[in-house]
């Protein structure tokens, strides 16, 4: 084998030994030319050929007959510039990420809520649809809102997130469903507040057309009496419920009153108050007064007070003063609404209490107190009367009896009373929807007898009646919902 061959054999062996450009060969005594080394370098071609890592060689043999190549290799320098560019880009890359994924996990947190708070809405929507108790104005609106704070979310969302945002978009939709379906059930629904007031007023403009027609073609009848005034022949007829509201301590809470306070010396001023029961429907503790008829309405504006001493839901105000039934006894509590203090207990002459003689379906109002144009009454029963209604006029100031009639109306086979110019009106259950006003006891004359003056109600069992003089209305606690009815009076004869 010649000298060139082994200088040639030699390079593949240098070129994986060494990064230099310069390798020295084993010794030889013969030359060799360019082509020999090409074409020995291009006999054996393969990965590791020296044609595919070399650019250009020569070989020659020096003075001392030493064989020496000289290669030129790529440029094999580091590019740290480049990696240096490179792991600033990524690190870059990096703090958008991190910050992209913050904001994608906040708003996942946020989706969550809003969809819990979406089922919620959902499920209540879905009561409110089966359901056929009333709902005001203000419930709508609570809903409204809550589904416009979920609108602008999704505006958010839809702002911040690039690319596919199905799960965005079917939340939106949801959404919009919710709000047309909220606004449907708002123009379904015919028992709250102001879809009463349309009705109310819608009735009494038919009312005065047919009035006004009737005076064209017959006789004119006589005005209606004036509020406050007794010029009248009692009750005629009772207006449907107008559901005012429910309770404003809720469902659980069925046993109560509620009323308008009347004074004589300000008879067109008056509070507005509401006592709830506890839901043992014994004791009253709470009880919560409303300047206005709107602040009712809206759960605003409200003085709430506590007591220890109220029984049942025999409870009046009477000229700024509450009138209960003291806890656990026959007497009655006179307490002043600018202070809450009981200022007069008196006890009831033999009357009976602690559910001796309660009305139907109602229990611990055996002594029951009302007002009416004359002032401040008590029905009750005693021993004596054998469970009979018994009448007293009290003296407001110092809760002494004034006078009293006995009447021949078992007490606990009526649902309620109350009184209208001194007279005694008794009401029964006919069915779970209807109550009719069924006896009279009139302390003006001493006669009584029956009546049948249907009253429809929204719940199965009537807990308290009260009257309002000025307003001519009946205010009536059914099963926690506040209802208001309009009397219809018969005219007296001239």
């Amino acid at each position: 084998m010649s000298p060139g061959l082994f200088c040639l054999l030699g390079l593949p062996f240098l070129f994986c030994q060494t990064t230099g450009s310069l390798w020295t060969s084993s010794p030889t005594s013969s030359s060799f030319s360019d082509s020999v080394f090409s074409s020995s370098s291009s006999s054996h071609p393969g990965p590791g050929s020296v044609s595919q890592s070399l650019s250009n060689f020569t070989g020659f043999e020096d003075d001392h007959g030493t064989c020496q190549c000289s290669i030129v290799l790529p440029d094999t320098t580091f590019p740290v510039q480049r990696v240096e560019r490179l792991e600033l880009t990524a690190h870059i890359l990096s703090q958008k990420f991190e910050k992209e994924l913050s904001k994608v996990r906040e708003y996942v947190q946020l989706i969550s809520v809003y969809e819990k708070k979406l089922s919620n809405l959902t499920i209540r929507i879905e009561i409110m649809e089966k359901d056929t108790i009333s709902y005001t104005e203000l419930d709508f609106e609570l809903i409204k809102m809550e589904v416009k704070e979920m609108e602008k979310l999704i505006v958010q969302l839809k702002g911040s997130f690039v690319g596919s945002t199905v799960i965005v978009d079917q939340l939106e939709v949801e959404i919009r469903n919710m709000t047309l379906l909220v606004e449907k059930l708002e123009t379904l629904d015919k028992n709250n507040v102001l879809a009463i007031r349309r009705e109310i007023l819608a009735l009494k403009t038919r009312l005065k057309e047919c009035e006004a027609s009737k005076g064209d073609n017959g006789p004119v009848s006589p005005p209606p009496p004036a509020p406050g005034s007794c010029g009248h022949g009692g009750i005629m007829n009772v207006s449907k419920p107008a559901v005012v509201q429910l309770n404003w301590r809720g469902f659980a809470y069925k046993y109560g009153a509620w009323g308008r306070d009347y004074s004589p010396q300000n008879p067109e001023g008056g509070l507005y108050w509401v006592a709830p029961l506890n839901t043992d429907g014994r004791i009253l503790e709470y009880y919560r007064l409303h300047k206005t008829l709107d602040d009712l309405l809206l759960y605003i504006n409200a003085q709430d007070y506590r007591i220890t001493y109220g029984q049942g839901g025999g409870t009046v105000v009477y000229n700024n003063y509450m009138y209960v039934n003291w806890y656990n006894t026959g007497n009655i509590a006179k307490i002043n609404l600018n202070n809450n203090r009981a200022e007069v207990t008196q006890t009831l002459p033999n009357a009976a209490y602690n559910n001796r003689f309660s009305y139907a379906n109602v229990g611990w109002q055996d002594i029951d107190l009302a007002v009416d144009e004359q002032g401040l009454w008590v029905i009750y029963s005693t021993e004596a009367s054998t469970g009979n209604m018994v009448i007293s006029k009290l003296n407001d100031t110092t809760l002494v009896v004034l006078n009293t009639w006995y009447t021949r109306q078992y007490k606990p086979s009526a649902s309620n009373a109350f009184m209208i110019c001194g007279v005694l009106y008794a009401t029964r259950t006919l069915n779970t929807k209807a109550e009719e006003i069924f006896y009279y006891y009139d302390t003006n004359t001493g006669r009584e007898g029956r009546l049948a003056i249907t009253m429809q109600k929204m719940q199965e069992r009537v807990q308290s009646i009260n009257y309002h003089p000025i307003e001519q209305k009946l205010f009536v606690y059914n099963d926690g919902y506040l209802l208001n009815y309009d009397l219809i009076f018969n005219q007296k004869p001239k």
